[in-house]
This record gives C-alpha cells, sequence and structure tokens, in this order.
C-alpha cells in the first residue's frame, strides 16, 4: 500500500501544473457536489496492488459551459471563461487476476474531482476490490472542466468506460444516447428499488427505459441571514414553509409595501425585490430606497439568485424546457423571460442584485458563492451550496452564525424549487453489463453513506435522510450557528422540484450551452441592454444552431 500511494504521489506531481496541490501547504478544495479543483492532487490512499498514472488530454479543451450543479474552477459563476492550465487526468488501475472482471469507472462530469472527493472515492473502490476476487473496479478522474470532451472522445475511439458519475441531468443530457437501459439488470438481479420514492424512480425513466438508479439529491431554498432581517432594521424572517405568506413588519417594511404592519403579503419574487431593496446598502448605511443611495459603493447586498446556468436561473420562475415538443423548435418559457428581465433589472436599474464583475470580486466570494461572503441578505440555491457555509476553527466561515433556510419564492401559481441530481450510469457499450451493475450498485449502495458525504448529496433514499442531515450539523461548528438549520425546508422542497428540469434534452447540447453562458456573461456584464431583444436573439441564435 505504502509503495503505491508513493507512486501514485510521484506520478501526479510530475505533471500538476498547480504545484501546491502536492504540497503541505496547500489549501484543500471545497467539499461540495461539484466545486471541482481544476487539478487533482495525490489522494492519500489508493487501492491495494494499483498503480497510477497522469496524463494531460490533449483533445480535451476545457469547456466554458458551466454545469448545474456549480462552475468549473476555472470558469467564474456567472460565465465568463478565463485562462486556465491544462487539466489534469488521474487513472488507477488495480490488479486483475485470472478470470476476473475489470469494470472501468469514469469521473467527472458532475462532482468528484476535488482531492479530498478522490481520496473517499480510492477508498470506496479499494474497500469494493479488496472484497470482491471476481470483479475489479478501475478509476479515471478527469476534471470537470475537461469531462464532456475526453468522455466523447472515449466513446468515439471505441474506448467507452463502464461506469460514467457522479453526473446530473445536464451532464447526462449531453450524452442522452449512451446510457444503457437498466431495467433487465433491475429484474435479473432483484435489485429493490421500492428503498425510493416512486417520483425519484420516474425522474429517471424516459419511456420505459431506467436509465439510472436514485443517488444523490439537491433541492432547492432560499438561505438568508437572519440576523440582516431582525437585528438590522427589524424586518420578520421570511417564510420556512411552503403556502406560508411574509409578515410586514417595521415601519420602513410597512412604509414601502403601503400596508399596516402585521399585515399578510404572498411569498413573492415582487416580496424579495422590496425587501432586496431594503436590505441593500451602501457604504455610508443608507439603503437602495433612501435618497442619496450610491449604487457604485454597496457593501451588502440584498438577494443573489442562483446564476449557474441561465436555464436554472429561469426555473426558479417556473418550470420550462428550451426544447418544444417536436424536439427541433427553440422556446423560451414564460416564466424564464420574467426572471431574466427581474435579474436584469435588479442588477442594473434597482441594485439589489450584484452584477457579474461585482458577483467575481473576491469581497463577496465567500468560498465560491457570493452569499457565503455574510454580505448578501437572501440567495436561491441548491443544497450543495452549503459547502461554503462550512469553516474550520482556523478559518471560520465568513458566512457567520446567523443564518437559515426559507422556502423558495413564488412567481405566479405554484413554488418552483430548481433541482439537481447526481447518480451514476452504466455505458451501453459495456461488455460486462452485469459486473458493472454490480459495481455501480456498491457505489450507490454500500459506499453511499462516505459519498453522499464527500458529494454533499441528499441521499435519495427516504429512510437515510435524518442521519444525512444530522451529519451536516456537526460541520456547523466554526462559528457555532445560533440557530440550527430548518432542514425541513430542504425536504419539503423536494416536491416543488421543477418539472421538466431545467436541464431536459435540447438540440446541439454543448454549443448551445456555449450561446447560454455567452448570454449570461453578456446580462450581467453590461448596462442598458433591451432585454427583451436580446431574448429574442438568443432565441434565434439557438434555433440557427440547431437548424445547422
Amino acid at each position: 500500500m505504502k509503495s503505491s500511494l508513493a507512486r501514485l504521489t510521484t506520478a501526479l506531481c510530475a505533471v500538476l501544473l498547480v504545484a501546491a496541490a502536492c504540497g503541505g501547504n496547500s489549501t484543500p478544495s471545497p467539499k461540495p457536489a461539484t466545486t471541482p479543483s481544476g487539478s487533482v492532487a495525490a489522494p492519500t490512499g489508493t487501492p491495494a496492488g494499483a498503480t497510477a498514472t497522469a496524463a494531460v488530454p490533449t483533445d480535451a479543451p476545457p469547456s466554458v459551459a458551466p454545469p448545474s450543479e456549480a462552475p468549473p474552477s476555472d470558469v467564474p459563476a456567472s460565465g465568463a471563461p478565463t485562462a486556465s492550465p491544462a487539466p489534469t487526468t488521474l487513472r488507477v488501475d488495480p490488479e486483475v487476476p485470472e478470470g476476473a472482471v475489470l469494470v472501468r469507472w469514469f469521473c467527472c462530469l458532475g462532482a468528484g474531482d476535488a482531492p479530498e472527493q478522490v481520496t473517499d472515492e480510492l477508498a470506496a473502490i479499494d474497500a469494493f476490490n479488496a472484497s470482491h476476487d471476481t470483479i475489479k473496479i478501475a478509476f479515471e478522474v478527469v476534471p470537470y472542466a475537461a469531462a464532456r470532451d475526453a468522455l466523447a472522445t472515449e466513446i468515439a475511439s471505441g474506448n467507452a468506460p463502464d461506469i460514467v458519475g457522479p453526473v446530473g441531468v445536464g451532464g447526462a443530457n449531453a450524452f442522452n444516447d449512451q446510457w444503457l437501459d437498466l431495467q433487465p439488470l433491475i429484474d435479473q438481479t432483484g435489485y429493490d428499488m421500492s428503498q425510493y420514492q416512486q417520483g425519484a424512480v420516474d425522474f429517471y425513466k424516459i419511456g420505459d427505459v431506467q436509465t439510472a438508479i436514485p443517488f444523490a439529491i439537491y433541492p432547492s431554498v432560499m438561505f438568508y441571514q437572519a440576523g440582516m432581517f431582525t437585528e438590522e432594521i427589524g424586518l420578520a424572517e421570511p417564510p420556512h414553509k411552503y403556502g406560508e405568506k411574509y409578515v410586514i413588519q417595521g415601519e420602513k417594511a410597512a412604509a414601502l409595501f403601503g400596508v399596516a404592519e402585521g399585515t399578510e403579503v404572498d411569498w413573492t419574487y415582487d416580496t424579495v425585490r422590496k425587501l432586496g431593496l431594503l436590505l441593500t446598502v451602501d457604504v455610508n448605511g443608507k439603503d437602495a430606497t433612501e435618497a442619496g443611495f450610491d449604487p457604485t459603493q454597496i457593501v451588502q447586498y440584498g438577494f443573489e439568485p442562483q446564476r449557474d446556468d441561465l436555464r436554472g436561473l429561469g426555473a426558479y420562475f417556473g418550470p420550462g424546457k428550451l426544447a418544444a415538443d417536436d424536439g427541433t423548435t427553440v422556446q423560451i418559457p414564460d416564466p424564464w423571460a420574467a426572471a431574466w428581465k427581474y435579474v436584469y433589472e435588479g442588477t442594473w436599474k434597482d441594485h439589489f442584485i450584484m452584477s457579474g464583475p461585482t458577483f467575481e470580486s473576491p469581497e463577496f466570494q465567500g468560498g465560491g458563492y457570493a452569499f457565503c461572503s455574510g454580505k448578501v441578505a437572501m440567495q436561491t440555491n441548491f443544497l450543495w451550496s452549503k459547502y461554503c457555509l462550512e469553516g474550520t476553527a482556523d478559518a471560520p466561515a465568513p458566512a457567520g452564525d446567523n443564518w437559515n433556510m426559507a422556502a423558495v419564492p413564488v412567481y405566479q401559481g405554484d413554488p418552483s424549487a430548481a433541482f439537481n441530481a447526481d447518480t451514476f450510469r452504466l455505458v451501453k457499450t459495456t461488455k460486462h453489463p452485469l459486473e458493472a451493475f454490480t459495481a455501480m450498485t456498491y457505489l450507490e449502495g454500500e459506499a453511499s453513506a462516505d459519498l453522499l458525504n464527500t458529494y454533499g448529496g441528499m441521499s435519495a433514499r427516504p429512510a437515510e435522510q435524518e442521519a444525512f442531515f444530522a451529519a451536516l450539523d456537526e460541520g456547523f461548528q466554526y462559528p457555532p450557528l445560533l440557530t440550527p438549520p430548518d432542514w425541513q425546508v430542504v425536504k419539503d422542497s423536494v416536491q416543488w422540484a421543477d418539472n421538466p428540469n431545467f436541464e431536459a434534452f435540447m438540440p446541439k447540447y454543448n454549443e448551445s450551452l456555449d450561446i447560454l453562458n455567452t448570454y449570461l456573461t453578456k446580462w450581467t456584464h453590461t448596462d442598458g441592454l433591451d432585454i427583451d431583444a436580446e431574448i429574442t436573439a438568443l432565441k434565434d441564435e439557438l434555433q440557427a444552431t440547431w437548424n445547422q
């Protein structure tokens, strides 16, 4: 074991362009479900008998399309690409006894490439290989920014892996015709699907084809800073239960809403806008409703949308998809257009939402998301974003000790809580489907507790969720929270998951993501645009691409 680790470390450090990743003073990547490190540092363990090689792929340029789960490390969340070193691929191949089957696991179209995640993945492989004589798992890690291109190359060259994951909806839809139907294997092995809610099972069904088994889910909530509401200007906290109204409290809120204190109003995005104005403060202590407010010197913002993907941003206003039912015509769902206008005007007119440059500035980055800086009052985001709310004894979390979670606001009709989910899939060309299914269900079964923890995912098995939340509570010790997070909000958000999911398949998937990313960057970085004209231009450009 020791000699294997030494070989692994030497191989990795020889090619990593981020040399500090191999040093004792390096800062580990956070543990979100999906914030890739951009390179793979030497793990602290490797499967028994394993050897490792590392290579820099030359045929896989980094993609600039942000994933649904989180932006890759070389792409700011607003979508503006920046120069980055070539990603490093890690391969770990175990010794395979005569007669045994080797199953190849490819990572990372979603989570999995942060150094500490690789360590946990290797530990899972080590345990499997030690307990199985006739099946062995090999492991390939490609950082998120290059993973789609690398997997496409492997499939095209006839060298596809057997297992791919963890992978979200968007990553899977980029290869929508490559996945094996698992139903025959489920039937053959008697795999127990009753441990999952039927809705979670159906989430991965296309007709009669079961493309995946539920694994990790990431509902959305509204994170908020309770102290900014109650202590600073005497506002009531946002409602935690879906369907509850917001109570107007404080003279300033009553005046802005035009109602008496104690009045209940719907928990809508209009309510969020008004509260956002009150909670946006400049360097002189004036909020965005006051005369003399300076929008160029804002030190605290009222609201921050989840902005990794234009489709996801729109999904918080209502479910939808870009491809019409004919599969070839671009449609812009009305709630999405409304959401894009809301964010654009909130950024450049009302100033309670950050511009792209502000969002990307170190001052407002708290480990990956602006809310985690402690300078944002409210933010809609997925559960996986909780990683940057966790601190250490030496570096307490900048978000502080008085945040919590509330229900996602409503645009029109029912709430829409944009939804992320990760799982593992089998490639349809696998020559060893039964063995690959055995390895995959091990990762989603016996190894799931450790893997879900390192990915930051909530188990899709209802029976395991309480233990998951109890473990999360242990992570919020630096600083200790004044009030435990209300995890019931997370559970309740599942029923309001957007359906169809915003990452539903669309033609020319990767090219379309690049177009969406370009417009997201433009809108978050440019004042004075005609947003209606911009939306029309986006639709036309997508349609032209789909028609090619």
